[in-house]
C-alpha cells in the first residue's frame, strides 16, 4: 500500500475538515494521498484554495485504494469507478444512513492502519444491466445497489412484464420495479417491501413497487439467473431506467432491459470485525 485517492463530498464536509484531519493521518503513516473530487461541482461552489486537487482519472490507474468521503451516494458514485480499476474502497461516513462505510468521521484514527496492511477485503456481487432495442444496445452500466425501472414523477400505472430466464415471472401494473443486489436489499428494495439479505448470499431480489396486484411480491432469484423487465403490449405510456441512483433513461414499448450478475465485484474495505446483523441493527436504530 503506497498511493491512496481521497474523494470528499464538498457539499457534505464543510470547508473539507474531515478531509483535512484524514489526510494528516494517512501522510503521518507514510501513505501517498491524492485529492479528488468524485464529481463536478456547482460552478458557483467555490473550493478550498489551499488544497490540491488532481484529475481523477489521471489517479485511478496508479492508486491502490480509494478513500470516499460521504453518504452511501456518494460511495455508489465511485464504486463503479473503484472497481473497473480493481481498487478497493474506503467508505467514511459523512451522511445520513452511511450503511456502506466502514468508519464515521469520529474514528478517522483508524486510518492509519491501512499503511501495515491491516484490513480485510469484502467483496460485494455487481449487477449489469443493459438496454436492448432489437440488436441495438441503448445503454449498458453497472450498479451496486439497483436498477429501478419506475413510471417517472406523474402520478400513473405503468404496466411490466418481469421474466426470469425468459419465463414469465410476474406481470403487474403499479409503480415500477426494483432489480437489486443484497448489498441493495437494504436500499429502495426494503422501502418498497423487500427482504433484508445479507451480502454473501449473492442473490438477485425483484421487488414490485406498489404493485396493483396481490399475486405481485418479491422474488429472491439465484445469481445466475437472467432477468428481463419490459412494458407490456397494453402499456400506453413510458417507463424509466435508474442504475444506483443516476440519470434516467427513458424506456419506449419494445425496449428489453436486461439484469445479470456482473463479472465485476465491488472490494470494501473492512477496518472492524463487524457481523452485518449488528450493522443492520446499529444503522436502523440511527436512522
Amino acid at each position: 500500500m503506497k498511493r491512496v485517492i481521497v474523494t470528499p463530498n464538498p457539499y457534505r464536509d464543510k470547508n473539507f475538515a474531515t478531509v483535512r484531519r484524514a489526510m494528516d493521518i494517512l501522510r503521518a503513516s507514510g501513505l501517498d494521498v491524492r485529492l479528488c473530487l468524485p464529481f463536478e461541482v456547482d460552478k458557483s461552489y467555490e473550493l478550498p484554495r489551499d488544497l490540491r486537487f488532481s484529475r481523477l482519472d489521471r489517479e485511478l490507474p496508479n492508486a491502490d485504494m480509494v478513500i470516499c468521503f460521504g453518504g452511501d451516494g456518494t460511495i455508489l458514485h465511485m464504486a463503479k469507478a473503484a472497481t473497473r480499476h480493481n481498487l478497493p474502497i474506503l467508505g467514511v461516513n459523512i451522511g445520513t444512513m452511511g450503511f456502506m462505510a466502514e468508519l464515521e468521521s469520529t474514528e478517522l484514527d483508524q486510518l492509519s492502519r491501512l499503511s501495515k496492511g491491516d484490513y480485510t477485503l469484502d467483496k460485494r456481487m455487481m449487477l449489469d444491466v443493459s438496454v436492448l432495442q432489437g440488436d441495438k444496445v441503448l445503454f449498458h452500466d453497472l450498479c451496486l445497489n439497483d436498477a429501478v425501472v419506475t413510471k417517472g414523477a406523474i402520478a400513473r400505472v405503468v404496466h411490466l412484464s418481469v421474466k426470469c430466464d425468459g419465463v414469465q415471472a410476474m406481470e403487474f401494473g403499479g409503480d415500477g420495479v426494483i432489480v437489486a443486489t443484497p448489498t441493495g436489499s437494504t436500499a429502495y428494495s426494503l422501502s418498497a417491501g423487500g427482504p433484508i439479505v445479507e451480502p454473501e448470499a449473492n442473490n438477485i431480489l425483484v421487488t414490485p413497487i406498489c404493485a396493483h396486484d396481490v399475486g405481485s411480491r418479491c422474488m429472491v432469484a439465484s445469481e445466475k439467473r437472467v432477468i428481463t423487465v419490459e412494458l407490456t403490449r397494453n402499456a400506453r405510456r413510458n417507463a424509466y431506467l435508474s442504475v444506483d441512483g443516476g440519470r434516467a433513461l427513458r424506456l419506449n414499448l419494445g425496449d428489453k432491459t436486461i439484469i445479470r450478475k456482473a463479472d465485476l465485484t465491488t472490494k470494501l474495505v473492512r477496518l472492524q470485525e463487524r457481523s452485518f446483523y449488528d450493522l443492520v441493527n446499529m444503522k436502523f436504530r440511527q436512522g
